[in-house]
């Protein structure tokens, strides 16, 4: 309808997008019009957070902000084919640029942690193991074949180096159980886990589990303080009861 006010989601002005993924892209930010993922703007080239986080965008300011996009409209992604692509692989030389949403289907490496690499294909890094999975060879979290070779989608342990699993498995888990229970499937190593896959480009959430958050345990937590035996003898009733012991 002409005239009409539209309802449409803003776009990030990092990655074009109304719509991503807000595990990977992070939350998306709004101030006076402008409109940015979280994740956008930590892995964006040149963009640096100031001090006061309550300037801007998280501590980004909009001057930035536009310098960066104005910046990436020369730039194509890689995957997209689409321009405006402001990050760039991190190697020496490397004039690779895409969109945060596009890294995954790209394969690239983002690194979610200060200082924010990101790899492009080519550069980014890769695990060293002993052995490659056979053919038979499950994902620990999925159950499905995993394929019998090292890949960007086929990750292992680098603690026991027998435990398989999908890049997107992996992801999920780390997803859900934050930083608190991260760990092997198998071994249940966390420190030397833990490193190994941020470095591969997992986002690892620094919060507890998120099965905490809904209050689906609170039960577990509540002390029990009504008598439950089929003849009371407390004199106070069956409700009395001490708030410590």
């Amino acid at each position: 309808m002409p005239g009409a006010l539209s309802l449409s989601p803003p776009a990030c002005v990092l990655c074009r997008r109304a719509e991503a993924d807000p595990d990977i892209c992070g939350r998306k930010l709004e101030d006076q019009g402008l409109c940015a993922h979280e994740f956008c703007l930590f892995f964006a080239n040149e963009l640096s957070q100031q001090p006061d986080e309550d300037l801007g965008l998280n501590g980004f300011l909009p001057e930035d902000i536009q310098s960066t996009t104005d910046q990436a409209t020369q730039k194509i992604c890689f995957v997209c084919r689409e321009s405006g692509a402001t990050i760039t692989c991190r190697e020496m030389g490397c004039d690779r640029s895409f969109h945060l949403p596009c890294a995954v289907e790209g394969g690239c490496v983002t690194q979610f942690f200060i200082p924010y690499r990101s790899f492009c294909q080519e550069h980014r890094p890769e695990q060293i193991a002993d052995a490659a999975p056979v053919g038979d060879t499950t994902c620990l979290i999925c159950l499905d074949l995993v394929g019998d070779s090292m890949s960007y989608g086929t990750m292992v342990c680098p603690a026991c180096k027998h435990a398989w699993f999908h890049r997107s498995c992996i992801q999920g888990q780390a997803l859900s159980t934050g930083t608190e229970c991260f760990q092997c499937p198998l071994c249940r190593d966390a420190n030397k886990f833990h490193m190994e896959m941020l470095i591969m480009g997992i986002r690892i959430p620094c919060r507890g589990p998120s099965w905490e958050g809904n209050g689906a345990y609170e039960e577990l937590y509540e002390r029990h303080s009504r008598c439950d035996a089929r003849e009371c003898l407390c004199p106070g009733g069956r409700e009395q009861a001490e708030e410590e012991g």
